[in-house]
């Protein structure tokens, strides 16, 4: 008779004497895979300045070709045929005010779009702050939080095209 320790016992899905997930070399997947190799600051600094890069194109481009002389841009749809404004009307009036440092009038033509400038240039500083610290950026938006933004942006559009929020309508 044989020790235990003398024969092999084979996992199901694995090697001998390897758990079940358990990191093999030439098996990818499992439990216990090693990290992946570290990437270097200018490969990780690539989503984050491109993501800068489009946003600055975008803004350098609104700030030249004025939105406020006509046939520029097209009319917002929704204003054209309904005489509501929406969310985003104004908006690009916004941006050009704000490009050109004059925020009481960004504030006139969009106030939302203001605030999403501050909350995207939040972003992306603990974006890049995480990026030069090495940690990976997850956004995971929750439900209740998609839920929330429907309600403001309806509720804005609510206000802006009442009567007493006129001074939120562009």
């Amino acid at each position: 008779m044989q020790p235990p320790h003398a024969h092999a016992h084979a996992w199901p899905g694995g090697g001998a004497m390897t758990p079940p997930g358990a990191w093999e070399p030439g098996r990818p997947g499992g439990l216990l895979t090693p990290p992946p190799p570290a990437r270097s600051l200018a490969r990780r600094l690539l989503a984050p300045g491109a993501t800068l890069a489009g946003v600055a194109a975008a803004f350098a481009y609104v700030g030249t070709v004025d939105p406020n002389e006509p046939g520029h841009y097209p009319v917002c749809p929704l204003l054209r045929f309904t005489g509501i404004y929406c969310p985003g009307c104004g908006g690009l009036r916004s941006a050009h005010a704000f490009v050109h440092g004059d925020l009481p009038a960004a504030l006139g033509a969009n106030a939302l779009a203001v605030v999403g400038y501050g909350l995207f240039g939040v972003l992306m500083v603990v974006w890049l702050i995480r990026v030069i610290r090495g940690v990976p950026m997850r956004l995971a938006v929750s439900p209740v939080l998609w839920w929330g933004i429907g309600a403001v942006l309806a509720l804005f559009t609510l206000v802006r095209n009442l009567p007493f929020g006129s001074a939120l309508a562009p």
